[in-house]
């Protein structure tokens, strides 16, 4: 009898200890998921800052900075308003 109670007391604390095994097993997957996710966060704004430096360099250089559409669109705007003014004044006469 009392072997048979110092086996089911072995069968419980190793049973105890599976389970402690499991939990631990549990927790680590857990964090390295967590820490994956993270990995994958820091990767994924990387990638974005990148990819917006690189849009940044396309559109400078086939639109031009703001500064330079605005200069243009000053310049083209004197040019029209020249000209509107040159017609005023050759039409004058006749209105």
């Amino acid at each position: 009898m009392a072997s048979q109670t110092q086996g089911i007391q072995q069968l419980l604390a190793a049973e105890k200890r599976a389970a402690e095994k499991v939990a631990e097993a549990r927790k680590r997957k857990a964090r390295r998921l967590k820490q994956a996710k993270e990995e994958a966060q820091d990767e994924i704004e990387k990638y974005r800052q990148e990819r917006d430096r690189q849009f940044k360099e396309f559109e400078t250089k086939h639109m031009g900075s703001k500064e330079d559409v605005a200069a243009r669109i000053e310049v083209d705007t004197k040019i029209k308003i020249e000209e509107m003014q040159k017609a005023v004044n050759t039409h004058k006469e006749a209105v």
